[in-house]
């Protein structure tokens, strides 16, 4: 799904929500504001838990030695901090089916 496609959907479930309008525009806005906002919280360690979607948290990647597919040769693979989602229980039933 293309982003203005899910701002369109989102749109509309809020409309839904909040029984007024709201617009394309102001949908945007507002993912912008929470891509902003988790990108600030994880930068600090912290984790966020959104109920019904689930928790966005760091961890750490240890060093490890990984291999150069096309060449075979062994590389060193830095360690790293990553963005881990672990899905709420809400979300992980509704994808089950």
């Amino acid at each position: 799904m293309k982003l203005s496609e899910f701002e369109k959907l989102l749109a509309k479930q809020v409309c839904k929500e909040l029984k007024r309008s709201a617009n394309k525009a102001d949908v945007s806005a507002v993912l912008k504001a929470l891509a902003v906002t988790l990108r600030d919280i994880l930068k600090e360690d912290d984790s966020i838990n959104i109920p019904g979607i689930g928790t966005f948290k760091v961890v750490e990647r240890a060093a490890r030695t990984g291999r150069n597919p096309r060449t075979g040769e062994q590389i060193s693979i830095p360690a790293r901090r990553q963005v881990k989602f672990i899905p709420g229980k809400n979300l992980s039933e509704a994808l089950k089916g």
